[in-house]
């Protein structure tokens, strides 16, 4: 025990005693969450679950949590794709759980107060980032990003004639990002 004390000081880690358990958590509430998570890579992979956690920054959190950090082991370290997606998952659940709890998004908070102030202590006592909730930005509020790029590479050529008055919309969104991305704008044809 004194050694993991010791390593606990030199990593910055909190003792294995002070990680919370994870059990206030509502059962309904993981259920809900995982399901979300899991239609969500059983649509987009996956393999992206780790690269999710890692870009949220969410290491340092995972690590101070002895029941998350065994998780994120289990994970790393296993042959099998589908225990690892199932250790990765549980891990996001668990974090994603708190983070609605702690927001009393969709009145979460106010069915069950104390385990909404159990996880606003944890996430405030545990906010190493300044994005404070990032797993329900990424699940529930997908970013809405358009490339550019992607939009002028799609764009018709510039002698087509768009019928409609939303075609003609489009096609002077694409000659304002070509105008942005190359300094030339695209001939527009007049709608009639």
């Amino acid at each position: 025990m004194e050694v993991e004390k010791q390593v606990a000081v030199e990593t910055g880690t909190p003792e294995p005693l002070a990680s919370p358990d994870f059990d206030f958590l509502p059962k309904i509430l993981l259920a809900q969450c995982r399901n979300l998570i899991e239609s969500y890579h059983e649509v987009h992979g996956f393999a992206c679950l780790p690269d999710i956690l890692w870009k949220s920054r969410l290491g340092p959190f995972i690590e101070r949590h002895r029941e998350l950090r065994q998780f994120l082991r289990k994970a790393s370290t296993t042959r099998s794709a589908k225990k690892s997606h199932e250790g990765f998952a549980r891990i996001a659940t668990t974090i994603l759980s708190l983070e609605i709890l702690s927001s009393s998004f969709a009145g979460w908070g106010a069915i069950y107060p104390e385990a909404a102030e159990l996880a606003r202590d944890i996430l405030k006592r545990n906010s190493s980032n300044s994005q404070q909730l990032p797993l329900m930005e990424f699940y529930l509020y997908p970013p809405k990003y358009i490339s550019s790029a992607a939009i002028a590479t799609l764009a018709p050529p510039a002698d087509c004639r768009p019928e409609l008055a939303g075609e003609k919309r489009a096609l002077n969104y694409v000659n304002a990002i070509r105008e942005t991305l190359g300094g030339k704008q695209a001939p527009a044809s007049p709608v009639h």
